[in-house]
């Protein structure tokens, strides 16, 4: 199993929602991190300057006070300080704004914990580009990353293995596919993990959750002073990685404008921060993923193709968990056994009957959907043997009839997909269905964009022309 060290740091956590306060902080915690919570703007102040933090993850809504302004004041104290904004889904125009103001990242309700650990781990990565000698404890051998869905042995995993040990000492660029879920993440750090880079930092950055505005300073920098709120130097994502892995998840999302300027920080292996005078030469190794057909995009105009065939050197391509056989029992196993240690509890394994359901089950949400089966199966039950009783309700419905109990198709279910849209316009019904969506996945409008097939940006734009109007 790759391991992938993490460096750990003092956080402060301004969330008034005591709920999520409790999901973050244990998030953290089992990172490594040490983790302070303040409920209003009075308490962060106070927990601010007795601690002084290396990150400080802020809810923008607070009971007390603006978020907005709570921040530009933590930031006048400790300028060192990385903040990271937390904001509603549908409030992005807040988050731009707190970008502009000094943060550092966003994160968007409700909030992903693979992203919020990348959040922190890029912000402790600018953190010490800007200040080498700043005391952030060293990385011990734990790694805060879930590797156990990037293990199986069913003969398409055992060939990304092979390929993975080929290509990671070299400094070909790494494209990786796949549908959502399916551990494409997981594979980067893999890269990263076993080649001579190890010891270097590992930045990652997901193209579709960022607005297009911000996403040049976000991947390059921008300087001081270089746009209204500017209010200092900061390294983007691939100085950040100087030495190591710069992985670009959603890499088809990215506008065709930075796709140029990424394409000539490929070709000279320099950055230009927004607002700089001079490129500075940096040593960065690309991973990229998407999760849709790249040439596809190419063929539609979406990406440039001369950047497809600067990136896509050495192809790998993640299947989806359906068409892994066994490792979803290996997956499902290993998982069982990490999430019963962290909750102090002991379980004797999966009974028969799940297993044959694990089989059968389609796992439209691939090693993601199983990772979150599982570890509900551990926090609302005692330990034991795992039994088709204990998995979520709705779960079993999801999957066909045994063999043996099959005596033919089951019955047809169609949806009435128009009812409630006629009678609406056009652009009534593109809202409906938009919002019923981004309902479906959470709020996630990476996700939505996904199974719309548009651009996380375009559906970014009508939210906010939305509200534009209904104010």
């Amino acid at each position: 199993m790759v391991k992938a060290p993490q460096p750990r740091a003092t956080i402060l956590l301004v969330e008034d929602t005591i709920s999520l306060q409790i999901v973050y902080r244990s998030i953290l915690t089992s990172a490594g991190h040490t983790v302070a919570v303040a409920g209003t703007a009075a308490e962060a102040l106070a927990q601010f300057r007795a601690m002084r933090p290396a990150v400080v993850l802020l809810d923008l809504v607070l009971p007390d006070r603006d978020g907005l302004e709570l921040m530009q004041e933590l930031l006048a104290l400790g300028p060192e300080t990385g903040v990271v904004a937390i904001t509603a889904n549908g409030s992005v125009n807040r988050a731009v704004q707190a970008m502009r103001a000094g943060a550092h990242d966003f994160l968007v309700k409700p909030v992903d914990e693979n992203r919020l650990l990348d959040a922190v781990r890029n912000v402790l990565a600018a953190r010490r580009l800007r200040a080498p000698g700043l005391p952030i404890a060293p990385p011990d051998n734990s790694s805060a990353t879930d590797m156990s869905g990037f293990i199986g042995s069913s003969a398409s995993m055992r060939r990304i293995h092979a390929t993975i040990a080929s290509v990671a000492r070299s400094m070909a660029t790494v494209f990786i596919t796949g549908e959502s879920g399916t551990g494409k993440e997981l594979c980067a750090l893999a890269v990263h993990a076993n080649s001579a880079r190890a010891e270097g930092p590992f930045i990652a950055l997901n193209c579709g959750a960022i607005p297009q505005d911000l996403l040049e300073s976000e991947v390059f920098g921008h300087m001081k002073g270089s746009f209204t709120g500017a209010i200092s130097d900061k390294p983007g994502a691939a100085a950040a990685a100087d030495g190591g892995t710069l992985f670009l998840d959603e890499i088809c999302e990215m506008a065709p404008a930075l796709q140029t300027k990424l394409l000539r920080f490929l070709q000279t292996s320099t950055v230009q921060p927004v607002g700089a005078t001079r490129p500075r030469k940096v040593n960065v190794r690309i991973v990229c993923a998407t999760n849709r057909d790249p040439l596809d995009a190419v063929r539609r105009g979406q990406f440039r193709e001369d950047l497809y065939y600067r990136l896509y050197v050495v192809p790998i391509h993640m299947p989806p968990l359906r068409e892994r056989g066994e490792d979803v029992i290996e997956i499902a196993e290993a998982a069982l056994a990490r999430f019963a240690e962290e909750e102090g509890r002991s379980f004797d394994g999966l009974s028969g009957e799940v297993r044959a359901l694990l089989r059968r089950l389609p796992w439209p949400g691939n090693v993601r959907q199983l990772l979150n089966v599982i570890r509900n199966v551990v926090v609302l039950n005692p330990g034991g043997l795992v039994t088709p009783e204990m998995l979520p309700p709705g779960l079993t419905m999801a999957a066909p009839p045994a063999p043996s109990a099959a005596f033919g198709p089951p019955p047809a279910t169609a949806a009435p997909l128009l009812d409630g849209l006629v009678g609406l316009t056009l652009a009534e019904a593109e809202r409906k269905l938009i919002e019923a969506t981004l309902e479906r996945h959470g709020g996630s409008v990476p996700k939505a964009a996904r199974v719309l097939d548009v651009s996380p940006s375009t559906l970014y734009r009508k939210i906010e022309a939305w509200k534009a109007r209904a104010g």
